[in-house]
């Protein structure tokens, strides 16, 4: 009698919390993704063909087609997974590399990819993949690796160079950092080794720091980096600096501190100086401005008068973290060799609301600006303003052109990839 009563008692239990659960309708899922539709002009469609792979940063496409994820951390002691797409969704079919970071891409039969000191390659086989368990080979070593700006993106060009940004670990170069009051260093001893593009060999092993050319200076940090086919020179989108409002209350009001400085896409040439730390790029007044940590009033443009200026300037703090050029047949045409760049969203524009979070769409012509950029996807922090980054639902972080034309966007926080498409 005794076990018969145990088990009225149990199903009246599990009846009661069924009943609980059900009396507001169906229980919604509580996964981040939950309420996370992107928004798309008239004609396109995203697609999550693969989620949960960890923390994405940069991806890269394979002439095969195969896409390949770089990952921040590891997942089952690998740092680069390769996806192949069947059925409107892409598994898993190899991993290897046994460090993390953020940097890949893919050229003349090599997969390279970075960590947050050194770069490395991996040889593809007739098949046009890397075989499993194969040992790298490592390019270069020994990159700055601090704890403000670390991650090395990379990019390679058509004669044989690799391209590496070593961010500045510093937000303005101050004697004390982000110290409210603190006058930069003058000269910012960090430029010498940090704060800019270096070039390497891309088939040269065993290169350290010294053996590679500092090829732009002046860059805080530029986690977007690639090679324009069409006018063959370098591109870079750039983190600007922070706290003007916060360091300069004085000079700079709330909203002066979210929008400024602008954060940048540059057209980037050997010898190129894009002014930081002295400068900053104001897209309201289209023109560098000197930095109030050297003797700037917001409006005076003294030393940066004749530094380099950005192809494309967007509001401050949006984070620009890939870049790629559209160079498919499925998008209208007038996204071809257009700019595609990933907002991975700001932290710091408090009080006001954090923004960002998505892909804009920068048209060019000749490798130069030709009107306004316009936002491409959006939609990733899953609906209202956010105050933290900690409450976005996903942040889109690497960009890639799949082999149909299609777009891969990489997802930094459920490790999602979205593949969108043109239905014509």
């Amino acid at each position: 009698m005794k076990s018969v009563a145990l088990k009225m008692m149990f199903l009246a239990v599990i009846s009661l919390i069924f009943a609980t659960a059900f009396a507001n309708g169906p229980v919604k899922p509580k996964h981040p993704r939950a309420d996370v539709t992107l928004k798309l002009p008239a004609g396109f469609t995203a697609t999550p063909i693969a989620q949960d792979l960890g923390k994405n940063r940069h991806i890269a496409v394979a002439p095969n087609g195969d896409l390949y994820v770089k990952l921040e951390k590891l997942k089952n002691g690998k740092g680069i997974l390769v996806l192949r797409e069947s059925g409107g969704k892409a598994k898993v079919v190899n991993s290897f590399g046994d460090f993390a970071g953020t940097g890949i891409a893919i050229k003349n039969g090599y997969v390279y990819a970075s960590n947050d000191q050194e770069v490395f390659r991996y040889k593809m086989n007739a098949k046009g993949e890397v075989e499993p368990n194969q040992k790298a080979e490592k390019i270069i070593t020994g990159l700055i690796g601090r704890r403000q700006h670390e991650a090395k993106p990379i990019a390679l060009d058509n004669a044989g160079n690799i391209y590496v940004t070593i961010g500045a670990p510093s937000n303005s170069c101050q004697t004390k950092d982000r110290e409210k009051g603190s006058k930069g260093m003058d000269p910012c001893s960090l430029l010498d080794s940090a704060g800019g593009i270096w070039q390497f060999k891309a088939d040269k092993l065993n290169q350290t720091y010294k053996d590679g050319a500092r090829y732009a200076t002046g860059i805080r940090n530029a986690m977007g980096i690639e090679w324009n086919d069409e006018v063959n020179d370098l591109y870079a989108t750039q983190h600007g600096r922070d706290g003007l409002f916060q360091m300069f209350p004085e000079l700079y009001n709330e909203e002066q501190g979210a929008e400024l400085p602008a954060e940048e896409m540059m057209r980037v040439k050997k010898g190129s100086d894009f002014g930081w730390p002295y400068c900053y790029y104001d897209q309201m007044q289209n023109k560098k401005i000197l930095a109030p940590e050297y003797g700037g009033d917001k409006m005076k443009q003294g030393r940066c008068e004749g530094v380099d200026t950005p192809v494309a300037a967007f509001p401050g703090h949006w984070a620009p973290n890939d870049l790629i050029f559209y160079t498919g047949s499925q998008f209208p045409e007038k996204y071809r060799n257009g700019a595609f760049v990933a907002f991975h969203g700001s932290w710091n524009r408090a009080p006001l609301k954090q923004k960002g979070y998505n892909v804009v769409f920068v048209p060019l012509q000749g490798g130069a600006l030709n009107g306004k950029y316009e936002v491409f996807a959006d939609g990733f922090i899953g609906g209202a303003d956010i105050d933290s980054p900690d409450e976005a639902k996903t942040r889109p972080c690497g960009l890639a052109q799949a082999a149909d034309g299609s777009l891969y966007i990489s997802d930094s926080v459920t490790g999602t990839i979205w593949k969108v498409t043109y239905n014509k």
